[in-house]
């Protein structure tokens, strides 16, 4: 059996195609046929070439660059730029000549009078009726031009052009290979004299540095012949630098109207080379730098550069940096691109480039390079500096600002940081011989959207950020199926939550998508060339353009056994560590660690080891995250204090195990759960209207538990004897509560913040040299979370008070303390004792009491000794000189100064050293001062470090207790959520009530929905404009009741929005919030089915009947009898015949085969005919009124009430009418109608002789349905065989349609 599912080719259709930056890197034309690449010419002004005539001096450039698509937007075509030497132009055309389908495809310019500026582009066709030419200019813009009358040039083509620019994401390390005979590259930059070219930097000794950046791929197909490779001669030296890549959209800058061009600047084409090598800068100086280098999936280069830089950086670009052209581009093994094996994380640098290089000298500001500079002045607004090197910067106190405006549009940001200060420097050069004339940088963080931790960065949004890895293996069970396992590690970075899991999935990925949907990652991580093409079409249809990163396999996206051999490592370190005396790493439940065989591995990871090939994918896919975050400075900070979290879907093919009802992706979208389908935020969502929660760590809680509703009768009752003991007279307390924490800051990133603080890595690191007080800050987010931590026990403390009137055993758990309460009240006496939380606050340092910090106390003790020393040898030196005036005096740095008068000049000793004197006076200092002075002096210097590390120790002591201040996050954010359902109620339109949920222990009881005068959770009659929402009354199996609501009625008569309403207030009650009814009954749901909407995946492949078939499909083979289905028009995809008998087939199959509890809307109402008998389905439809319209047209009144029995017809008619169809066309339509009515509306003899038993139907649909099934999950059958499948199931339908 073939495979159901094929391999990709390594082009992963998630990654958003890019363009890569060749403008400066055209080659001549030539008469061979097969030309070799040419070092490409310097930058010339373009039209000063281009355009010989007198006039107004044409622009330079014509089309802006291409910059990066941001997500979402569709890539455009990307215009060239011609640099060099070029053809003579032709010259203008005179006007009045009359030009045919003969320049059709030829390349002109056009003058734009209004703008003084000439904008070049092709013809692109002829229209012989109005005797115009389609012009598209390199914007892509397009314009009709009687080229007659048109001040226009012929312009020759001298580039090769690309036709395809792709980008295929994998994670960013690149190495560089430098040729060069002389080893000692870097030292030899270093060696730079002072008189070196200041509009470049110096690459510095740390040249072999490991840097991240942007994975993308890039392929070039030229549409010319190809052409013969340079073979470069020279040596290879090894080393690794971070690179940019290019890409682009086009934005025109030309505005017309009617026609004429209004009065604008000329178009600017923005200068860029493909990439620019980048690393830590050496300069000639011993002052810091800081700098910055962007790594985007696309160009650096996109700003839009006016014409005078064009002028100012282009040439010197295409000078320097042409080895990154397509005609030269190489990997370190010299493979060019489209060669085999050709490693795009790699590239060759010329010989001699790096000794071509030199710094300038820069202050205590980040800076930004070459193609770098281009984002910056884009992205930023950051202006240019000086000098023929794009060049631009921010101060420090900006770094997290910008650096998350970068990160948020998709960039990858490498932060070089200065790790040491020029005393330092020149003791390494004095102790070491060090050549080295500038102060040692290093790469210190990697920052993408995954990897946001500031507080600045995520204080606007309170949802996750996930960094998600996935991995998978196509496995044959005993019975030889192929099933489907896939292994998953999602990253909340900022929060140091981890959950992963493994799990068995269907061909469609239901489960995948189903995490997708919840989670949302904004990055990816994935093996190379691994994944199937399902998949990146599930990751694609299910997420919003996450950045990709592709890793290769084993030895960067590990495998199970690299995995555990590196979190082994980590963790006996820290264990080390924390036997030391060090932070500890925790006791807790979820994070106790074992010191076993397993290698003090967490539980949830040692019992993934023990699983054996039942966990390996999973910790395959927390190899490729460590992988990933080692390169960012993040691993060993996120294990120390992970939260481990195993994958709720980890069983997601065992539905009973599962304490939670689960929520495809299709449910969580078609019911606008987290998103709404307008413009995809949360406006009018189930989420929006249950979010009143206080905090951001209780909004996240409140989208997990709506994401995984609760299945369990025990646990949804105890969660709604939560909300109600909160209401009432509870209420006022509540309230209170939230009051008290309506300042609180996001404890949950803060605590792991500053937990992460404790780790001297990264950014963190004791090497990095800071400007700013960054000491200051990491205090006043200490003093925070203290305050925080107190609050939060303050305040639950205060909702205690409840605990008499309520009996809710989850509240007095939540609010006991030493159960849900920890007992932090010690802990946070001891740090509100050990030093003034305000005075430190403000001033930025901590002065702490007596007996907080031994160290510091026995540093200070020694300092009073010396001291009263000194004071002591005053007192002897008075007595001695019988002088009691003799005092210490302090002039300018000298201390201690014994200022003895004049007149006792001849009774000091001769071993006294004078130092100073004054009008009177002479000052010394004695044998004994001089001793006491270093003494002191040592003793202070001991002060000082002591001083300075009395934050981190204070930080290692408050991180002891990290899941007691986790546990009380935990309680808070439990509250804040409860508190929240409790509110939601008085927000709905109408009764609310508390949902009666029945047990659903035995097996043979037959599950029920009933709800009498239920509401809409959403909608309310202020936001419905005329009229107010109608209630309606419904009951879906249960007892004397069937168990499907077959529904029809009229078009817009309110079947969708009651299919949604079921399904939400299902969501409602087993969430434990209340529901818009006045009672509300309910046998616990497993899981929702949703198959609503008609629409299509065209970048999954799948049209919209196919979409809706494949939803079906995975209904079919998923419900049980506890489900809840929703089918929404089945069939609409399709023919009358055809939809028809698949709808009542798939109706049939759950009636009678899954015998779940469901609604089926549909407007085929022959199927309201085959069931009108049939004691398992309920023939419902929503109430209309109808009377006689303009001659004789029907008018509809929607009463939106439902009621028993089926509906005649549809009344499309009358939505056309509202529609604004014209009434001639209405007519029509209407007679139309009646005759289809008359044909389609007879139904079959009682008596007909062909009339098939119905079970012998029953049966043969059955198998039509299994078919069918089978035929939508085959995605790798030929295209014809699934023509043909497709057809003869076609003619099967309908001849179980005739028969039955």
């Amino acid at each position: 059996m073939a495979p159901s599912r094929r391999q990709s080719n390594g082009r992963s259709p998630l990654v958003n195609q890019q363009s890569q930056i060749t403008s400066f890197f055209s080659k001549k034309n030539s008469s061979s046929p097969s030309p070799s690449p040419s070092p490409p010419p310097p930058l010339a002004k373009h039209t000063s070439k281009l355009n010989p005539i007198p006039g107004p001096k044409p622009n330079p450039s014509r089309s802006p660059i291409p910059t990066t698509p941001s997500p979402g937007e569709p890539k455009l075509k990307k215009p060239l730029l011609v640099i060099g030497q070029s053809l003579a132009p032709t010259p203008s055309s005179p006007l009045n000549i009359t030009f045919g389908d003969e320049v059709v495809d030829k390349r002109l310019r056009v003058h734009w009078p209004l703008d003084k500026a000439w904008y070049e582009g092709v013809v692109k066709s002829f229209d012989k009726v109005s005797g115009k030419h389609l012009i598209q200019y390199d914007d892509s813009e397009e314009e009709e031009l009687d080229l007659g009358k048109e001040k226009i040039e012929w312009v020759e083509e001298t580039t090769g052009r690309f036709k395809r620019l792709r980008r295929g994401g994998s994670l960013a390390f690149k190495k560089v290979v430098i040729d060069d005979e002389d080893d000692d590259v870097a030292d030899s930059a270093n060696e730079k004299s002072d008189d070196d070219d200041s509009s470049d930097e110096d690459w510095g000794k740390n040249a072999e540095k490991e840097v991240s950046e942007d994975a993308d791929e890039e392929d070039m197909d030229l549409e010319d012949e190809k052409e013969e490779e340079e073979e470069l001669e020279e040596e290879e030296v090894g080393m690794k630098i971070s690179k940019r890549k290019g890409g682009g959209k086009t934005e025109s800058k030309k505005r017309k109207a009617n026609g004429v061009a209004k009065p604008e600047f000329g178009k600017k084409s923005k200068t860029s080379a493909n990439g620019s090598t980048k690393e830590e800068f050496k300069v000639p100086s011993v002052e810091p730098v800081k700098k910055i280098e962007t790594d985007k999936a696309s160009t650096a280069a996109d700003k839009a550069l006016v014409a005078d830089e064009l002028e100012r950086f282009g040439k010197r670009e295409a000078e320097k940096l042409h080895f990154l052209g397509p005609e030269v581009r190489r990997d370190a093994n010299r493979k060019r691109p489209g060669d085999a094996n050709y490693n795009p994380k790699t590239l060759y640098l010329p010989p001699g480039f790096l000794k071509s290089l030199s710094g300038c000298q820069m202050g205590k500001f980040y800076e930004l390079f070459e193609m770098d500079a281009h984002v910056g002045a884009k992205e930023l607004n950051l202006q240019y500096m000086r000098g023929e090197q794009p060049h631009c910067g921010f101060p420090e106190k900006n770094f997290s600002m910008n650096v998350e405006k970068l990160a948020r549009k998709g960039y990858r940001v490498l932060v070089v940081e200065q790790t040491e200060t020029p005393e330092q420097l020149e003791l390494r050069r004095k102790e070491k011989g060090a050549k080295d004339k500038v102060v040692k940088r290093e790469i210190c963080a990697v920052v993408t959207r995954g990897t946001l931790t500031d507080g600045e960065m995520l204080s606007s949004s309170p949802d996750p950020s996930y960094l998600m890895a996935v991995t998978e293996s196509c496995q044959r069970s005993p019975n030889q199926n192929e099933k489907w396992v896939f292994g998953m590690c999602a990253v909340d970075v900022a929060t140091s939550r981890i959950i992963i899991g493994q799990f068995e999935d269907d061909s469609e990925c239901s489960a995948l998508c189903c995490l997708l949907a919840e989670l949302r990652p904004v990055e990816i991580i994935k093996p190379t060339n691994l994944l199937s093409l399902e998949t990146e079409r599930a990751m694609l249809r299910h997420t919003r353009t996450p950045l990709v990163n592709e890793l290769v396999p084993t030895t960067e996206f590990w495998d199970a056994n690299k995995t555990v051999h590196e979190v082994k490592t980590i963790y006996k370190c820290i264990n080390d560590q924390s036997a030391a005396g060090s932070v500890d790493v925790g006791t807790d439940a979820a994070n106790t660690y074992e010191d076993d065989e397993l290698g003090c591995l967490p539980p949830i990871l040692s019992s993934l080891l023990r699983a054996g090939g039942n966990g390996s994918l999973a910790l395959s896919a927390l190899g490729g995250t460590l992988y990933y975050l080692k390169q960012a400075f993040l691993d060993v900070t996120l294990l120390r204090f992970a939260k481990y979290e195993l994958l709720p879907s980890s069983g997601f093919s065992r539905i009973a195990q599962t304490p939670y009802m689960l929520l495809d992706a299709a449910a969580l979208e078609n019911l606008e759960i987290f998103e709404n389908s307008g413009n995809g935020d949360s406006s009018g969502t189930l989420y929006a209207q249950l979010n009143h929660c206080i905090t951001a760590f209780g909004k996240r809680l409140l989208r997990t538990w709506l994401a995984r509703p609760l299945y369990h009768t025990d646990l949804i009752k105890e969660r709604q004897d939560a909300v109600a003991g909160l209401k009432g007279e509870s209420l006022s307390h509540a309230l209170e509560f939230r009051k008290a924490l309506s300042r609180l800051p996001d404890m949950e990133r803060l605590l792991a913040r500053i937990f992460a603080s404790s780790e001297a890595n990264g950014r963190n690191a004791h090497t990095v040299v800071l400007y700013e007080d960054a000491a200051k800050k990491q205090l006043q987010q200490f003093i925070s979370a203290l305050r925080g931590c107190e609050l939060m026990v303050q305040a639950c403390s205060s909702l205690s008070v409840i605990l008499k009137n309520v009996e809710s055993t989850q509240l007095h758990h939540l609010l006991t303390t030493g159960k849900g309460l920890p007992n932090i009240n010690s802990i946070l006496k001891h740090f509100k004792d050990a030093f003034d939380w305000v005075d430190a606050n403000n001033s930025g340092r901590i002065i702490p009491h007596k007996g907080v910090d031994l160290e510091y106390d026995s540093a200070c003790e020694r300092v009073k000794e010396i001291e009263s020393s000194l004071t002591k040898h005053l007192k002897e030196q008075q007595k001695l000189l019988g002088d009691s005036s003799i005092t210490y005096v302090t002039i300018g740095k000298d201390s201690y100064l014994l200022e003895v008068p004049e007149s006792l000049r001849g009774s000091v000793a001769r071993d006294y050293e004078l130092c100073s004197s004054k009008k009177g006076f002479f000052r010394y200092w004695t044998p004994s001062i001089k001793k006491f002075l270093g003494e002191l002096s040592l003793a202070e210097s001991e002060k000082e470090t002591a001083f300075k590390n009395i934050l981190l120790r204070l930080i290692g002591r408050f991180c002891e207790d990290h899941n007691k201040w986790r546990q009380l996050v935990s309680t808070t954010a439990e509250l804040d959520v409860l508190i929240s359902l409790a509110i939601a109620s008085d927000f709905y339109e109408g009764p609310t009530c508390r949902p009666r949920v029945l047990g659903s222990s035995c097996s043979n009881e037959v599950p029920c929905f009933s709800a009498k005068g239920l509401g809409h959770p959403i909608l309310r009659s202020d936001s419905l404009g005329k009229g107010a929402f109608v209630p309606n009354d419904i009951s879906i199996a249960g007892s004397g009741h069937a168990s499907f609501i077959l529904l029809t009625g009229p078009n817009m008569g309110g079947k969708s929005i009651l299919l949604r309403q079921v399904c939400l207030a299902v969501i409602l009650a087993q969430v434990g919030a209340d529901v818009p009814a006045e009672q509300f009954e309910l046998s616990p749901v497993d899981r929702i089915f949703v198959r609503m909407g008609s629409k299509d995946h065209i970048m999954a492949g799948q049209s919209t009947f196919l979409t809706e078939l494949s939803e079906t499909a995975l209904m079919l083979s998923s419900a049980t009898q506890h489900s809840l289905v929703a089918l929404d028009e089945l069939g609409r995809g399709t023919s009358t015949s055809d939809g028809q008998a698949i709808a009542e087939s798939v109706l049939e199959h759950f009636v009678h085969k899954v015998q779940c509890r469901g609604m089926f809307s549909t407007h085929y109402h022959r199927l309201a005919v085959d069931y009108r008998n049939n004691s398992k389905v309920s023939l419902c439809h929503m109430a209309c009124q109808v009377g006689n319209g303009v001659e004789g047209a029907e008018e509809v009144t929607f009463l939106y009430r439902l009621t028993p029995g089926a509906c005649p017809k549809s009344y499309g008619v009358n939505v056309a009418r509202i529609a604004g169809l014209p009434d001639s066309v209405l007519r029509t339509a209407a007679s139309k109608s009646r005759e289809f009515e008359a044909v389609y509306g007879k139904h079959r003899s009682e008596g007909s002789e062909d009339k098939l038993p119905m079970q012998s139907s029953l049966d043969e649909m059955v198998v039509f349905i299994r078919e069918l099934i089978s035929l939508t999950r085959l995605k790798t059958c030929e295209e014809g065989t699934c023509i043909r499948s497709l057809t003869q199931l076609q003619q099967r339908a309908r001849m179980l349609l005739h028969q039955h």
